[in-house]
């Protein structure tokens, strides 16, 4: 599968944010290696990355290491998140933009 065909599958109501996001990555980091690594959108940059995921009820943002959340967890503490993952529901509310200091932690750090 490849970007567009991944995109295409994402419900209407989520898609919007979606798009935003891979916008934001992209702007962020235009030289980063996109692929379909892990089966879903992924960027890569020296040993950086970060991956976006559409999943049953919500966007995933994946990154190397839970150490990239910190900053936005704590704005943030009702989003559900996981090891390395923030869990975007559809009723979060909250700019795309917010999410740019875990893409920047995620593609400039290397991971432990």
């Amino acid at each position: 599968m490849n970007f567009d065909h991944y995109v295409l599958d994402i419900p209407p109501h989520r898609k919007q944010f979606f798009l935003e996001l891979l916008n934001l990555i992209n702007d962020m980091y235009p030289e980063a290696v996109a692929s379909m690594k892990y089966n879903m959108p992924t960027f890569s940059r020296g040993d950086g990355w970060i991956a976006i995921a559409n999943q049953k009820h919500y966007i995933s943002l994946y990154t190397c290491s839970a150490e990239h959340l910190e900053v936005f967890k704590k704005k943030y503490p009702k989003v559900k998140t996981g090891k390395g993952c923030i869990n975007i529901q559809d009723r979060d509310d909250f700019p795309v933009i917010e999410l740019a200091t875990v893409i920047k932690s995620a593609m400039d750090k290397r991971y432990k």
